[in-house]
């Protein structure tokens, strides 16, 4: 029994109870609400139902909790129900019932904790979306792992998901890295708010050795070599890094395009045309204030040329013809004044402010032997996705910006994410589930099968403690997928690895020495094999691997 099933159980004999008793079962909620009680004497799960809905249905909260005990008493699957204070009711599970979460897992297999709550939404979700000027510094590594992994998370949970990357090849960045290529292939400094580093060099080497005539054209013809090789050199680095990182993109998606294909201009004439737009001072001004944004947006400048929020404009009603129900934008620390913009332009294309959805990323940095690491030799001024993992490997790197909250700033101890031990979290989440493996390996070995289990048999309060943990993952993957918060997932399964070695220090799984394997191995056998498949589940909707040794 879940504790989505004793929710409904709960819910079925609270609505019997009212109705017994002539009262207004209507005032139940629709879902009611069990936790585990912080200390375990309190039981296995609590419920504060009766003082929720007891007055509003004309019973004291006390005696409704009453009431909830002796009928949920009378069920197999509750061991027993006791009334606290003013009317908490608190709920041990029968041995069997609880068991039956370890049957399910080892059913369901890879598909535990899947749910169906964005079943048939189909889903834009924008993240990474780097400057093609430079590599992936650490802001877009923390959207790379936290984007990929809630593409999985509402994947799970039964969305259509497009992982797109908007390719920002259009504007004025464009062109300070083609200045800044053509300086470096002349042997000269950066420009003012050029780009350095040793990539600048390197790319505008391999712009030479693709058009060796590119510093003898005339300007125009130079610049346009540089920009289309350079950006196109550079890109297919991002995308490599990003692939080795474990992270790939449906769609690629050119801003320059928006411009090229009249997109841009389509969407400024049916604003203006609707009276969303309004002129002042040879501007076009869009009416975000009207929508709920701080202020009124230039859309187009008052020497003619369009406004950045004008390809954002185009490029949102783009995603909406391509049939999306909703876009989630994953933006940097600098970026809230995106919220409103993207919000209103929804709003003034006659759409629901709802279908946009913003997620702003705080900063992230390194830190060694208690000393901010301040610059990348390559990148020149910043560092990058490829220094971090040099420093800590692919899954510390994923695991470490996926575990926070992206609204709190990360201080990353480069010692302590590179070390093996029981302090770095993914190290102690990745050596339970290598722990488990190696288990299973030697029950192989030994000819202990965890074939039929008698689960009924699991009453040690550390294999409880396991069982219920683990009962919570499909509630803790709803709630990641409802609030686009992966570091749900890697708090969770950290718990988890925490519940299962206390387990193994606590109950011994195989017989020792001329021990014969007996009911209860077979059981704990089971429990660790439940266990082990939730770690795996959890670490890859992370995109962390599962190792079978460590």
């Amino acid at each position: 029994m879940t504790p989505a099933d004793l929710a409904e159980l709960l819910h079925a004999t609270a609505a019997k109870v009212l109705a017994d008793r002539g009262l207004d079962a209507s005032v139940l909620p629709a879902k009611l609400t069990v936790e585990r009680p912080r200390n375990p004497e309190h039981g296995d799960y609590a419920t504060n139902v009766a003082l929720q809905v007891a007055k509003k249905a004309g019973a004291n909260p006390r005696d409704f909790a009453g009431w909830l005990a002796e009928a949920l008493a009378a069920d197999a699957a509750i061991a027993d129900a006791d009334v606290a204070g003013p009317g908490f009711l608190n709920i041990r599970l029968a041995a069997a019932a609880q068991g039956e979460i370890v049957a399910r897992v080892l059913a369901a297999g890879s598909a535990f904790g899947n749910g169906s709550s964005m079943a048939g939404k189909k889903v834009n979700l924008e993240f990474v979306s780097a400057n093609p000027t430079g590599p992936v510094h650490l802001g877009g590594t923390r959207w790379a792992a936290v984007g990929d992994a809630l593409g999985r998370i509402l994947t799970a949970h039964g969305a259509e998901v497009t992982r797109e990357y908007f390719f920002n090849d259009h504007g004025a960045q464009i062109a300070r890295f083609t200045h800044s290529l053509i300086a470096a292939a002349k042997g000269e400094p950066a420009p003012d708010n050029g780009y350095a580093g040793e990539y600048i060099a390197e790319i505008a080497a391999h712009v030479l050795a693709e058009r060796p005539d590119a510093l003898a054209l005339d300007t125009e013809a130079q610049e346009e070599a540089f920009r289309s090789i350079g950006t196109e050199l550079m890109f297919d680095r991002i995308k490599s890094n990003l692939h080795e990182f474990g992270v790939d993109f449906d769609v690629y998606f050119h801003e320059n395009s928006l411009f090229e294909s009249g997109a841009v201009d389509k969407s400024v004439e049916y604003l203006k045309t609707s009276g969303s737009l309004y002129e002042d001072d040879g501007a076009w001004w869009l009416r975000s204030t009207d929508f709920g944004d701080d202020k009124d947006r230039v859309v187009i400048k008052s020497d003619g040329n369009a406004a950045y929020i004008a390809g954002d404009i185009a490029y949102f009603q783009n995603k909406r013809q391509r049939g999306f129900d909703l876009c989630i934008y994953m933006l940097g620390a600098d970026h809230h004044g995106y919220i409103g913009r993207l919000k209103a332009a929804a709003a003034a294309f006659g759409d629901d402010p709802e279908t946009v959805e913003v997620l702003i990323g705080q900063m992230v940095n390194l830190v060694r032997d208690g000393v901010a690491v301040k610059m990348s030799k390559r990148a020149g001024t910043v560092i990058t996705l490829d220094d971090l993992v040099d420093a800590i490997g692919v899954d510390a790197s994923r695991y470490v910006m996926i575990r926070s909250s992206v609204d709190s700033s990360i201080d990353i101890d480069l010692a302590l994410w590179a070390s093996a031990s029981n302090e770095n979290p993914v190290y102690y989440v990745q050596y339970a589930h290598a722990r488990l493996a190696s288990l299973a390996r030697n029950a192989a070995e030994l000819g202990i099968s965890a074939e039929q289990p008698d689960l009924s048999l699991l009453t040690h309060e550390q294999e409880g403690e396991l069982i219920r943990t683990i009962g919570e993952y499909p509630r803790v993957v709803a709630s990641a997928a409802e609030l686009r918060e992966p570091h749900r997932i890697a708090r969770y399964l950290e718990e988890l690895a925490g519940a299962y070695h206390r387990f193994y220090g606590a109950c011994r799984v195989l017989p020792q020495g001329d021990e014969e394997p007996g009911p209860v191995n077979t059981a704990r056998l089971a429990l660790g094999n439940a266990t082990r498949q939730v770690l795996a589940n959890g670490l890859e909707l992370l995109g962390v691997s599962a190792p079978e040794r460590m």
